[in-house]
């Protein structure tokens, strides 16, 4: 294959030191060529003809712009969309990166490195190229036609990998309404040959000026039906939102604290879910395992009740169309007391993972227009993390706690963590309570918490503090000290 050296770059954007800082890694090297990244092919090996028939996936080659940041911060990139792209089924066989200073408007890559990128997939026998990024509906239409082969994004990547995973109701009404959202721009017709011809006087030779035409065209039909089936997505959704906000209204009422996990995809949100409360939920070593949320009771190491949510993974990049779709889904971590923010230790760059996810939660915020609960941040998978990777993540998130899910390493740690920074109920009380309203007894174990307690001939005496609803349940009971 020929070199991929002729062509001059774009000039990049002066005056910041991210840039500077690339161009001085460039220096012995070509700034316009194609960088094969290596480390990236998931051919399968050591099988025979019939198994590999058999087990043969969809083979893509992969394609980015880096535009920003350094080498290897796009290198990690191209690995995670190399992930995706397993996820989803897909066997990579060539991971490809271009220095510019912003995508090319026409093609992403540029014209010239689009014929390169032909003369690897023929030489690859690729049947699908999958761009790092967002190409718009004109991008993805030039792409195709240039490579001859199928071309998506990493949006619909995402999207297609969202629609593997859903299993519940929910879960794939808002996966289908993202996925709509995003095909509605990107409809392509085929001129006049699927038009629908007008009928009736309109088609007939006699027809009036106006009336003759070629009528709905095959595109518009389309649209149209799309259009149709969104409007009954966000209905349902909006039902579905409806019977969720009941749920969670009936925990606010009982005045259950709440704890959200949030984080990275993969990070090992269900498995530290698991740890803490036994939950039994589904871990998988993969990305977007967790679509539909899952919550459970826990309780505090003083007996306070708390529910704890499982919730999406977030991605860099996270498509927009996503974050809208799963917002119910999403409120679960908004209106939280506490977000647990779980962080991949053994991620290659898990300080950028913490970025993208804090990106999201603002994002998030901005649309509900409120203030985001606080955040505690958890570095799990401590085992698999290296000594280095774990004092370098101490020194940037000081108030982390580290833990390890698989091994339980600082578990207790985290739960004692989680007490102290739930809120507490506000009212303190003093009462004996009579063993024929052992209810009452019952909810000050369960919801409140019990600071003393002794039986008497009369009663249960109790010293707790509560929220002010029970609170106003126990007033007729205040111990005769407690009175004075």
């Amino acid at each position: 294959m020929t070199e991929l050296t002729h062509s001059a770059p774009e000039a990049p954007d002066a005056g910041t030191d991210d840039v500077q800082l690339s161009q001085g890694e460039l220096e012995l090297s070509d700034r316009a060529s194609l960088r094969r990244v290596a480390g990236l092919s998931t051919e399968l090996a050591d099988i025979t003809e019939v198994e590999y028939r058999r087990l043969r996936l969809e083979k893509v080659v992969l394609a980015g712009v880096w535009v920003q940041g350094t080498a290897a911060q796009s290198e990690e990139s191209l690995a995670e969309l190399a992930r995706l792209a397993e996820t989803a089924g897909s066997e990579v066989l060539e991971g490809v990166v271009q220095r510019r200073s912003r995508p090319d408007p026409a093609t992403y890559i540029g014209s010239g490195k689009v014929r390169e990128l032909a003369d690897i997939v023929a030489a690859t026998g690729a049947d699908t190229v999958v761009c790092d990024g967002e190409l718009s509906p004109g991008q993805l239409r030039q792409l195709e036609e240039k490579l001859h082969v199928k071309v998506i994004d990493r949006t619909a990547l995402i999207l297609d990998i969202f629609a593997q995973h859903a299993r519940s109701r929910e879960g794939k009404a808002q996966v289908e309404l993202a996925q709509l959202q995003y095909l509605i721009p990107r409809l392509r017709g085929w001129g006049q040959s699927l038009s629908r011809q007008a009928g009736g006087r309109a088609g007939g030779a006699n027809g009036g000026v106006g009336l003759r035409g070629p009528g709905e065209t095959k595109l518009e039909t389309d649209r149209r039906r799309i259009n149709k089936r969104l409007a009954k997505l966000r209905k349902d959704i909006a039902a579905m939102d409806t019977i969720r906000e009941t749920k969670r209204g009936r925990r606010v009422a009982n005045e259950v604290p709440s704890v959200a996990l949030v984080g990275y995809t993969n990070a090992g949100k269900s498995s530290l879910l698991n740890a803490v409360t036994g939950a039994g939920v589904l871990v998988e070593d993969a990305l977007f395992a967790t679509l539909d949320p899952t919550t459970r009771r826990a309780e505090t190491t003083d007996g306070r009740a708390y529910t704890m949510t499982d919730t999406v993974g977030f991605v860099r990049h996270l498509p927009h169309q996503l974050v809208d779709a799963f917002r119910s889904t999403l409120d679960e971590a908004a209106d939280a007391d506490l977000l647990l923010h779980v962080v991949d230790g053994a991620a290659p760059a898990p300080e950028d993972q913490v970025s993208a996810v804090r990106e999201v939660l603002a994002e998030i915020g901005q649309k509900r227009d409120t203030p985001l609960p606080p955040e505690l941040v958890v570095v799990n998978k401590a085992d698999e993390a290296s000594d280095v990777a774990l004092a370098r993540l101490r020194h940037l998130l000081p108030e982390a706690v580290v833990v390890s899910a698989h091994s339980g390493q600082g578990i207790d740690a985290l739960v004692a963590e989680i007490a102290e920074r739930l809120p507490r109920p506000e009212a303190e009380v003093d009462v004996v309570v009579p063993y024929t309203r052992g209810e009452l007894v019952a909810r000050v174990h369960a919801d409140g918490e019990v600071l003393a307690e002794e039986h008497r001939p009369e009663g249960t005496r109790l010293r707790a503090r509560v929220h002010a609803d029970l609170a106003a349940a126990l007033a007729d009971y205040v111990a005769d000290g407690a009175r004075a």
